[in-house]
Formats: C-alpha cells, structure tokens, sequence
C-alpha cells in the first residue's frame, strides 16, 4: 500500500453510519430540501430587459407546478424505496482494564442491484465490520457477506440469499447539470430507516482531498441532506434512476474557520457501475500496480528541501519484483509523470496511476537527483481492499 502524509486542504467528514455510544463523533449535515412553495403555480418575473449594444437578453417566465413536481418525488420514492436498504454490523471496540473488549455497532445505507442480492454500498462503512446483516424495507433481516470492496473509490459490493424486493436502476451520470433536483433515501443515525431528502445538483466534477495521498474525482455535489448512516445510499433523479452514492459532506476548511451546510457529495453512478459489475463478474476490481511506495511532494516541501521540482511523487519505497523494481526506479526518486499525465496540485501519483488500466505500457518520469530521466513499465494488477 502506498504511503502517504496528510495535506487536505478541507477537513472530510465521512458519513459513516451510527455507532452505538459514538453518535455524536460523527457530524452529518443540515436539510437543505427545495422549497417548494404552496401555490399549484408560481410565476418566477424576470428582471427587467438591459440593452447592451446587439447582444440579445432573454426576457423569459418560468412557470413552476410545485404539486406536479411533489407527485413525481413521491411517485419516485415509492418506486426506489423497496430496494433501498440498511447495512448493519460489529466492530470492535477498545480493550477495558479488565481485559473485556466492547463492541459497538455501525451502520450505514446501500441499494439493491441486481436480483441476484448484490447490494452497493460505501467502504468506509464496512470496512472495520463484521457479522454484517441488511435491513430491507419490510424490516427483514439478512446475513451479508462482502464480495470485495474498493477503498479509493469508496465502494463495496455485498452479497445476501433471498427474494429481492426491487432493483434500484443505475442512471447516466456524465450529463447530469447543476439545479436538477435529486433525492436522497438512506438511514440517518442507523435508526430513521429510508428517510428521504431532497435538494439539487450544485455542482458537478469535483475534486476532494482525501489526506489519505489521494483525491476523490468527479464527485456530485448536492444540497440534498446527507447525514450520519446516509453513507451508501443512493441519490435518485426524478426518472427514478440511482446517478450517485451519497458518501462524505464538508463542514469547514483548514483555511478558514468558517462552517459551511449543505455541502455533501456522491460518487457518480457511472463509476459505481464500473466497479460494481467488475466486482459482480469477477469477484474484484483491478486497479493497476506499479510497486512504489510515494510520498507526494508539493510546492511548499519542494522549497523547504530544495527540491528540483514543484510537484511529484517522492518514492520511499520499491518492492521487490514489481514493475517499478524490475524498471530500475529506487527509492529517493521523485516520479514527475505517468505517460502523458503529469503530477500536480490537483493531480497525484495515485491519481495518475488510476488514469491507466493493469497490461498498459507507460513511460515513467522521474528525478534522480538533478537529473531527469524516464523508463517505460508495464503495469501490474492489483486491488485496493
């Protein structure tokens, strides 16, 4: 596993489930839902015309049925919510004095999809868990087992036997545009079983630094209320369709001591799919494998030790027989590029890495000390569990 040094720029609360005792150690987020306002109609008055020179200004009103947009959510939950379920387990807890070790339980969200009882949920949720169960919607209970799980993506596929009561559809995510209303169903607190929240799509393609040497990519950002036990759970648009995992909010900045509400975020349905369906058919996803241990490098470390480069990838370990070993890269280098893409502020090694697939032959660039220099490798496969 690669090492790595905490530079996050924002602090990240992950929205891992409720654990027994340790409620208040997980912050979650404020409901932001549209307001839809009582009127069957309301008419939105444009602001008036400014001419500027030829450049035409619209002068539109939009015509908002809030009733017709409350039947469609409601219509839209009562069809998602059978395949919405809760995913429960143990996790041990600390040693007492007297040699007793308490557990505690965690829980979290996730979502049917297939009728085979593969069940999407996040990671961090079952990661440290053992003796997991689902909750469905009825309140039937179901023994869980975790088929693999991705830890950079924050994905994990479980598997439970029985009749499934639905499929939550997996949706489009690469067209989805800011304004669009999305719903939330999940467990907040491990207790509020499928409650659902509605807000907006904010924002789409964005970038979150884990801490962990890694970025998390292309995320959803949504005002629809994500809290403590949402993890997992799908966001739906209004065609019924699951377009994200709801997985993390932000309550602040390591630059500021503002808070902030309404700021969660979801993996994109498109990159669920992808790992997902690799899971299902082949019981993992590769990711690929050079065999380096990287510490990234950025401007403010490049100065101090007077680095050759702004950005990179300082190696601090090699393992022997990888890609990397068998291509001559040693420690102290300080890898710049993976084929075409370069490390940034905004790119790191891993997610360089993460940009090719395990077989593809890539050239490597790097500094030893001052001298610049490259070694094409193949890449190896490997998961992230």
């Amino acid at each position: 596993m690669d090492t790595s040094q905490r530079f996050g720029i924002v602090f990240l609360i992950i929205v891992i489930a409720a654990v027994s005792g340790l409620v208040g150690a997980y912050i979650g987020g404020t409901m932001v839902a549209s307001n839809f306002t009582a009127m069957s109609t309301e008419q939105i008055e444009p602001t008036p015309t400014i001419q500027a020179g030829e450049t035409q200004i619209l002068n539109t009103a939009i015509t908002i049925n809030s009733s017709e947009i409350d039947t469609v959510i409601t219509k839209v939950v009562e069809e998602i919510e059978p395949a919405v379920v809760t995913v429960v387990g143990t996790i041990p807890g600390v040693q007492t004095f007297f040699g007793r070790t308490s557990e505690s339980q965690v829980s979290g969200s996730g979502f049917i999809v297939s009728e085979n009882g593969y069940i999407v949920t996040n990671n961090h949720v079952v990661e440290d868990a053992s003796d997991l169960y689902v909750v469905l919607s009825d309140g039937t209970e179901l023994e869980a087992e975790i088929v693999s799980r991705d830890i950079y993506a924050d994905l994990a596929v479980l598997k439970v036997e029985g009749t499934m009561p639905a499929v939550a559809p997996l949706g489009d995510s690469e067209d989805l545009k800011p304004g669009e209303t999305v719903i939330a169903i999940g467990s907040p607190l491990g207790t509020f079983r499928n409650s659902v929240t509605v807000g907006v799509i904010s924002a789409t393609g964005r970038t979150l630094d884990t801490g962990e040497g890694y970025n998390m990519e292309n995320l959803i950002q949504t005002d629809a209320a994500i809290n403590s036990g949402n993890s997992g759970g799908p966001l739906v648009n209004l065609a019924g369709e699951v377009i994200g995992v709801n997985t993390l909010v932000v309550r602040g900045s390591s630059s500021s001591s503002a808070s902030a509400e309404g700021l969660g975020f979801a993996i994109p349905s498109d990159t669920v799919e992808l790992i997902a369906n690799q899971i299902i058919e082949k019981g993992y996803f590769a990711r690929p494998y050079l065999g380096v241990g990287v510490q990234n490098i950025n401007s403010s470390i490049a100065e101090r030790y007077n680095l050759p480069v702004e950005w990179g990838g300082y190696v601090t370990e090699v393992i022997s027989g990888s890609p990397a070993a068998q291509g001559g890269l040693r420690v102290n280098d300080i890898i710049t590029r993976l084929g075409d893409i370069a490390i940034t502020e905004d790119t790191t090694y891993l997610n360089a890495l993460f940009m090719y697939q395990p077989g593809d032959e890539i050239e490597v660039e790097f500094y030893r000390g001052s001298q610049k220099m490259t070694v094409v490798i193949v890449l190896a496969e490997t998961t992230a569990q």
